[in-house]
């Protein structure tokens, strides 16, 4: 029953068009985790996680690029199954519900929507992780500017690096000039980001979470406000609609092809090339998230050999040493271990010689060992100071 919430006929239900706006940010954590897991082994793959807003950018946007114009879908809406389509509202006399279905005429998606939808999808989530991130700058300075109550100078670490003996005097002081107005400009710029980017975040997850809200109850066609802005709707594909979009797709192909110019051999590298984007385009979505999977399951299988490499390895306990021999011209031992070898009477104030293990009252080893500088039962060399204090009989 809950699958069904929000959705009827070719309504998509709220957790699918959820699930299809959440896939681009898992992909991406999971791209920048795998990415991070090769770059430990490959330190040439850290200039792509410097700029990785840059390059999901990209890569997102030929993926949505090709996914609109082959399927009028988005990349994660193809991957469920879903469709965009443009609406028209047409009002009756009757004056009945404009947002009924009966109301609403769909057809496929014209260039211009396509092009705002690239716009959405990939331009403006690009500029808002930017501002995220300068937001982030923004307040660790101010925080450590509390902390220090001084200005650290953030942003001018880069811009003062020139060599003095290598330039005029004249040439220095204008190019301080410029670098301190850049500085100052710059500066401004990330004050505003920090007074308006909570404000605008604020409103895009309010207006968000609204959206969300009406589409799960049912008051609203629309899942987010970009699909309102653009007037499309969101429905399921049908058995056809994936057979005409198949169709479609070997038009553009083949009249793709036949338009190539030039000499045999140029014509037969441009058909060479573009099949082999054709190819990696048409695996793009199920290639790249098996990728992701497999380099996880790799990350994984590494972790897990390094910490049994890393581990301490436990080695058995050693056998205990032998029993020290008695002399022969040494004290025999009494059969009753709690009767001490030297005054033949229970043990009082147990001690042990540290070179042999016996146990005997520590007035008579204090006496003998400081006598004759030797256990008495052994007759192995001993010192007072290897005379220790038992006290398991406390």
């Amino acid at each position: 029953m809950l699958f069904q919430v929000g959705g009827q006929g070719t309504r998509p239900t709220f957790f699918e068009m959820a699930a299809a706006q959440q896939l681009p940010t898992s992909l991406r954590a999971a791209l920048t985790y795998s990415l991070g897991v090769l770059a430990l082994r490959r330190p040439f793959l850290h200039k792509i996680l410097d700029f990785d807003d840059e390059f999901f950018a990209l890569l997102m946007m030929v993926l949505e690029s090709h996914s609109l114009r082959t399927t009028d879908a988005s990349f994660s809406e193809s991957l469920y199954g879903l469709r965009r389509r443009s609406i028209k509202l047409v009002l009756d006399k009757s004056g009945s519900n404009v947002d009924s279905n009966d109301n609403l005429h769909r057809s496929s998606l014209g260039r211009r929507q396509k092009v705002l939808s690239v716009v959405f999808l990939v331009v403006l989530p690009y500029f808002k992780s930017k501002l995220h991130s300068m937001y982030n700058k923004e307040r660790e300075a101010r925080l450590q500017e509390s902390l220090w109550g001084h200005d650290d100078g953030r942003l001018d670490d880069i811009d003062y690096l020139f060599h003095q003996g290598e330039i005029s005097q004249t040439r220095v002081e204008f190019q301080n000039m410029q670098d301190s107005n850049m500085i100052r400009f710059k500066k401004k710029i990330m004050a505003i980001v920090g007074v308006c980017y909570p404000w605008v975040h604020a409103t895009n997850e309010g207006l968000s979470f609204a959206y969300q809200l009406l589409y799960l109850l049912d008051a609203s066609g629309f899942f987010t406000l970009g699909l309102h802005a653009l007037g499309i709707h969101v429905c399921r594909a049908t058995g056809q609609e994936l057979m005409d979009s198949s169709s479609r797709l070997s038009k553009i192909r083949s009249g793709e092809l036949e338009r190539l110019r030039g000499p045999p051999w140029l014509k037969s590298f441009q058909r060479a090339l573009l099949n082999c984007v054709y190819t990696t385009l048409d695996y793009a979505q199920t290639g790249l998230i098996a990728a992701v999977f497999f380099f996880k399951m790799m990350e994984w299988w590494y972790q897990s050999a390094e910490e049994r490499m890393s581990a301490p390895t436990v080695y058995p306990p050693p056998p205990p040493p032998p029993h020290p021999k008695v002399a022969n011209d040494g004290i025999p031992l009494p059969p009753d271990r709690t009767i001490c070898p030297l005054c033949s009477q229970k043990r009082v104030n147990p001690s042990v010689v540290a070179v042999s293990g016996f146990v005997f009252c520590y007035s008579c080893i204090f006496k003998y060992v400081s006598q004759y500088k030797r256990c008495p039962v052994t007759l192995l060399p001993a010192s007072v100071e290897q005379i220790r204090r038992l006290f398991h009989d406390l």
